[in-house]
């Protein structure tokens, strides 16, 4: 029989006050349950808050060096446990188990990077323009915050929003996804055990409606980060918005590949690969497009063809398997919609386009790697957020169409061209309309030093990872220090000094 797991509140571990619970199972074999979870509602979110809110003070007077030393503790942690959050991430999220592991290494590269920061939480000094006064902005944690984080990167993620957070001296009530919430318990356990306070950071499992909404809605939560689809980042930001509380969203995105004649064909088919179907393509950087110049596009579209027919499909904790099962039957079901809207709107099926069956897939949410050709920019499986491993293929005649056509979305997260010719490499650069963009490499593979989020529909402004994590997760404040022993009217009392 499954474990039962439970909220994790002022350094307690709690059942929820409703006594309800929920069963987290594994997506290649639905008979597997994972583990059973504590189903969450409004009470025990707000004693989640309370004593977030009691243990701020506290923690947000501890040194930032102390402060990131815990930090650390856990990345070290992460790194001794690795294989075991590795299986674990592919118990309850399908991915496969190499994919596992470079999910919980991006915890580990932050918890390095992010502890270095606490020795260098940076201000500003600047002239002041009266004499004997000096004036200075520094940094301040903004409270209580709440993380609410999805299923498909169950360790990274939360780590991307849980260590700048400890480290600026916040306190954190976090919410993971429904779907994985196994893996959110044991970094929770890591946390604990690296010996971060009581109540700094507080569990709470459970369905959005009834887990997430009440931290967006609570007054004392002074920051919400989201990451997940656009539609609940627009509620989540209109509820937000009451209270005038942060809103960090990172959302959805419809990524191009751009394919040039002059290119290496065979290093963008395997870019092409990777970065459509890697994690079953349930990435926010998934590339869902591929935009290739017409002199190049036949030559192409049959080599991927070729090679993704060969691609393994099946349980990730297979070491032979290269594809995982989609993460519900939700999902399953939405993904093979969107083959269905695809051939309504005239697209060829060059590839896949059904749900998987056979005795490796009957108890999994498996389907098969998907082609769409003669795809059209207005068609919605150019347009939307599919999140399955489902690519479409879009000829074009020139740079300037493929700019266009990658353009052409309500999305903005990530992009990548293929060339050998410099000048069109910078051109792209400036033209493509992303947060991210990658020069002859897939649309996948961030790191964490450099900042993460796009732009449009796919987020609000805002930046994970790199130096952008603190100041996201502080607020800057001016200060004015006056050792004149009289008063200066700033503005009035100016000295005018004349050329």
């Amino acid at each position: 029989m499954a474990d039962v797991c439970k909220n994790y509140i002022g350094g307690k571990w709690v059942e929820a006050q409703g006594g309800e619970t929920f069963v987290s199972i594994n997506p290649a074999n639905k008979d597997e349950a994972v583990g059973i979870f504590q189903r969450s509602k409004t009470d025990d979110v707000v004693a989640a808050i309370d004593a977030a809110h009691a243990a701020f003070h506290a923690w947000s007077r501890t040194p930032a060096p102390g402060r990131a030393e815990i930090v650390l503790r856990v990345g070290l942690l992460l790194e001794e446990h690795k294989e075991e959050l590795a299986i674990l991430e592919t118990r309850e999220m399908g991915k496969v188990l190499d994919e596992g592991r470079g999910d919980v290494q991006e915890g580990i590269d932050m918890a390095k990077y992010i502890a270095g920061e606490g020795r260098r939480l940076f201000g500003e000094t600047v002239p002041s323009e009266l004499r004997s006064k000096f004036a200075m902005m520094v940094r301040q944690p903004l409270g209580v915050v709440g993380l609410i984080t999805p299923w498909n990167f169950p360790i990274a993620i939360p780590t991307w929003k849980i260590f700048p957070a400890l480290v600026s001296g916040n306190s954190i009530v976090f919410k993971p996804a429904e779907d994985t919430p196994a893996c959110a318990t044991k970094l929770v356990e890591l946390l604990e055990e690296a010996g971060l306070p009581g109540g700094v950071l507080n569990l709470v499992t459970g369905y959005g409606l009834e887990a997430g909404a009440p931290i967006v809605e609570d007054e004392r939560v002074r920051m919400i980060s989201f990451t997940g689809s656009s539609a609940v980042g627009r509620e989540i930001a209109a509820k937000a918005g009451r209270t005038l509380k942060k809103v960090m969203l990172e959302l959805g995105g419809k990524n191009a590949m751009i394919v040039m004649p002059d290119a290496s064909l065979d290093l963008a088919l395997e870019g092409a690969l990777w970065g459509a179907f890697g994690t079953t393509g349930q990435r926010c950087t998934a590339t869902s497009r591929i935009i290739l110049h017409e002199d190049i596009a036949d030559e192409f579209t049959g080599k991927l063809v070729e090679h993704a027919s060969k691609l393994r499909v099946g349980p990730g904790l297979d070491p032979d398997n290269e594809v995982g099962p989609l993460i519900n039957e939700k999902q399953l079901q939405t993904v093979d919609n969107y083959t269905r809207v695809a051939r309504q709107e005239g697209a060829d099926i060059l590839l896949g386009g059904h749900i998987l069956t056979g005795e490796v897939y009957n108890k999994g949410f498996f389907y098969a790697p998907t082609i769409f050709g003669n795809v059209h920019y207005r068609m919605r499986v150019a347009q939307e957020e599919i999140f399955g491993p489902s690519v479409a293929i879009m000829p074009v005649k020139s740079y300037e169409e493929s700019v266009q056509v990658a353009n052409s979305t309500q999305f903005g997260l990530s992009s990548s061209i293929y060339t050998q010719d410099v000048n069109t490499a910078f051109r792209a650069i400036q033209d493509l309309d992303a947060g991210i963009t990658y020069v002859n490499a897939p649309t996948i593979g961030a790191e964490i030093q450099l900042p993460f989020g796009g732009v449009k529909s796919t987020g609000n402004g805002h930046r994970e990872a790199g130096t952008n994590a603190v100041r996201e997760f502080t607020e800057p404040k001016a200060v004015y220090i006056d050792y004149s022993g009289k008063l200066q009217r700033a503005q009035l009392d100016v000295e005018q000094h004349g050329a």
